[in-house]
């Protein structure tokens, strides 16, 4: 069996040092550990470039050397993605060119001027036709996307093949959602001593925090299962190398526009991205008022003498987790949370009204004002939706 695991390590720009530090004890050191302890072990990781610059911030430059240690050898490889974890389908095509941009920047600060991946991660894996087009055109050769992505849930990919999106070119892997959605040791293990399972390659992909920090693993499966010796790994790019070496045809496909948590009716009823814009949900509605009022002032502005402060709270405050944290869905199934947080929202929404109060044109006075008033709606909403419907289910 061919496993194939693809990890997402990030963490807000604006949150606290101490979940760094959480994350970095339960999980990511428990994955630098693994890797070097097995030589012929072998991942794709995309590591954020927020968070490359926060493990900076902390003077943690021991997790950064030891992860450039494994790139240079080849054992882990990194995808591009956007620098903030900006929900990108959403967004403005010149704000996913920068944050894209921005993320290359950070990668070649630490691994390389010359350093250049060729696969990338969607943030929350969120297609759309338009940014993978965009993706595309920056350099990039392929994705890895959620299965729902394939035909909207109604039929299953082939997880031993690779697809070419016909809109953008890009080559696409998907990811086994049940395999993805459980803790995947555990349901690869039995799969193993059965020496049989659904496929020849299991393709999983999941934030990297899972391993220790959203689920403990006592028994230690994760250790368990790479020692074992019929279990090959590989990079996703030599998983599509040895099958164009093999003269393999790849299907075109119309992909779906979806993330990795949609759901078959959020897709059928053309909803594919409810997790972050909810027509319902009052609080998605005047966030994305207040972040396009914000996006809108950028090359306004471009010459204002706090233009930098302007965007170092715009990239903080439009990151995915400020919209998600408002989403009210329990993935308590899948080793996550009750996605409702008012601290969450609100590190968000505090660095959206910042972003409009730094400006220092007195031509932005009549939007700082508008601004104002959303960001006092918004904090109304917060707090009478988390006293009315939430706080019990959250304590």
């Amino acid at each position: 069996m061919k496993w194939l695991s693809f990890l997402h390590f990030y963490q807000p720009a604006n949150i606290e040092s101490y979940s760094i530090k959480k994350a970095l004890d339960k999980s990511y050191y428990r994955l630098l550990r693994l890797m070097e302890e097995h030589p012929s072990l072998k991942m794709t990781w995309n590591i954020s470039g927020c968070l490359l610059v926060r493990l900076e911030d902390e003077k943690n430059f021991d997790f950064i050397k030891r992860l450039a240690n494994l790139v240079k050898s080849g054992r882990v490889e990194l995808t591009g993605s956007a620098a903030y974890h900006g929900f990108l389908p959403l967004l403005p095509e010149s704000e996913v060119i920068r944050q894209i941009k921005e993320n290359e920047k950070i990668l070649k600060k630490y691994f390389g001027k010359k350093f250049k991946p060729t696969g990338f991660f969607l943030p929350e894996m969120a297609y759309s036709k338009e940014v993978a087009s965009l993706v595309k055109r920056l350099g990039y050769k392929w994705l890895i996307l959620d299965e729902f992505a394939y035909n909207g849930g109604k039929s299953r990919p082939n997880f031993t093949s690779f697809y070419i999106d016909k809109q953008s070119g890009l080559k696409i892997v998907f990811r086994n959602r049940d395999f993805s959605g459980a803790y995947p040791p555990d349901r690869i293990l039995p799969e193993l001593e059965k020496n049989k399972a659904g496929s020849e390659t299991i393709i999983t992909a999941t934030d990297a925090e899972l391993y220790g920090l959203r689920h403990e693993d006592p028994t230690a499966e994760l250790e368990k299962i790479v020692k074992i010796k019929k279990l090959q790994t590989e990079t996703i790019s030599e998983f599509m190398n040895s099958l164009a070496v093999s003269k393999m045809k790849p299907e075109k496909i119309n992909v779906v526009a979806c993330s990795w948590e949609s759901t078959q009716k959020e897709i059928l009823h053309k909803e594919p991205f409810k997790l972050w814009q909810d027509k319902k949900n009052k609080i998605h509605n005047n966030l994305w008022k207040l972040t396009n009022l914000a996006l809108s002032l950028h090359d306004k502005y471009k010459k204002d003498k706090n233009h930098e402060w302007y965007y170092w709270h715009l990239v903080r405050g439009i990151a995915s987790c400020t919209f998600w944290w408002a989403s009210a869905k329990d993935f308590s199934k899948i080793f996550g949370p009750y996605a409702w947080s008012p601290d969450g929202i609100e590190r968000g929404l505090e660095d959206l009204i910042r972003s409009v109060r730094s400006l220092n044109d007195p031509k932005t006075k009549k939007y700082k004002l508008q601004a104002e008033k959303y960001y006092l709606k918004i904090k109304k909403l917060i707090w009478e939706e988390h006293w009315k419907k939430h706080w019990k289910k959250i304590i």
